[in-house]
């Protein structure tokens, strides 16, 4: 995000962060929550860094449970413990000593998640740690869904009883204003017409067992096509894997979101929370341009996030 003056809320924020993490609250820790752009992960962030201890942890929604599942899978191998314990010393390899943990991004639309992030809640807040969270989602909004919402009332009812509620609601999505476009993701652009790569470097690449198509795999860079990445069944495992081995991204033959199924809606608006917090610069190809791409998001839960996100480029 762009340099900007913090506004009259975005200073009341810190306040609460000086107050939560210093201990002089009886809030455990801090739930931001409010709408895309308006500073939430950027503040949280800054503040963070700039906190006088090493014992501190950063996680990212999608990397958290790729982390998580991960050691889970690697305990179970070993054989140590049953599913119960696996969690547990899962998640004390991911909070390890910390005093403080940030969680950005939190939201839970999938069912299969909420006994893991209820887990993890009664985990941390077991441990006695400071816990910032930022989230688009008030508590009582998480798992939206309201077939599954239940399962995760436990989990809500942990973030009420033992954070304070904090709402960032300016009226300005910094997004939309003028940015830095040398680095990272704000470096890359939205364009109608790129040089792709030619046919003979079409390869594929592997994570873990499995391969996966793709238009190049050069050093430093992965050209890969909406279908290759979203029409079929690729998940955060992956994104974050590619994100980590490549420096920077192109992503082709991106259609109008509306015209996209379901599944793939979802899997774009997970690759582009991955790219922004890897902050790896990507450029997207397609025959629309933002504007006419974006009119398109309205429908899908948590598109506006990445509506928001695409604000950062360049045209």
């Amino acid at each position: 995000m762009t340099e900007y003056a913090l506004d009259d809320d975005q200073r009341t924020l810190i306040e609460a962060l000086s107050r939560v993490t210093a201990r002089s609250s009886s809030a455990r820790g801090l739930y931001i929550h409010g709408p895309a752009g308006r500073g939430k992960s950027w503040v949280t962030n800054t503040f963070f860094e700039a906190l006088p201890t090493k014992c501190k942890t950063r996680v990212h929604f999608h990397g958290f449970l790729d982390s998580l599942h991960r050691s889970i899978h690697d305990r179970r191998l070993r054989r140590e413990g049953d599913v119960q314990d696996a969690v547990a010393h899962a998640l004390d390899d991911i909070t390890g000593r910390s005093r403080v943990l940030f969680f950005d991004e939190f939201h839970v639309h999938d069912s299969g998640d909420a006994r893991l992030l209820t887990r993890l809640l009664e985990h941390v807040f077991r441990q006695d740690l400071t816990v910032i969270m930022t989230s688009n989602y008030a508590p009582d909004d998480l798992l939206p869904d309201p077939i599954w919402h239940h399962l995760f009332e436990p989990g809500i009812a942990l973030i009420k009883a033992n954070t304070e509620t904090f709402e960032l609601d300016g009226p300005i999505d910094y997004r939309t204003l003028a940015h830095d476009h040398s680095r990272g993701f704000a470096s890359g652009s939205w364009t109608t017409s790129a040089v792709r790569p030619q046919a003979h470097e079409a390869t594929s690449i592997q994570v873990r067992d499995r391969e996966f198509p793709v238009l190049a795999a050069r050093a430093d860079e992965l050209w890969i096509s909406f279908a290759q990445l979203c029409e079929t069944p690729t998940s955060t495992i992956e994104y974050l894997d590619w994100g980590r081995s490549f420096a920077s991204w192109a992503i082709a033959d991106v259609p109008a979101f509306a015209d996209a199924d379901a599944q793939a809606q979802q899997r774009f608006i997970n690759v582009v929370d991955v790219l922004v917090d890897a902050d790896v610069p990507t450029t997207f190809v397609s025959p629309l341009d933002l504007d006419a791409f974006l009119s398109g998001t309205t429908a899908r839960p948590d598109a506006y996030r990445m509506a928001s996100r695409l604000q950062l480029l360049r045209r």
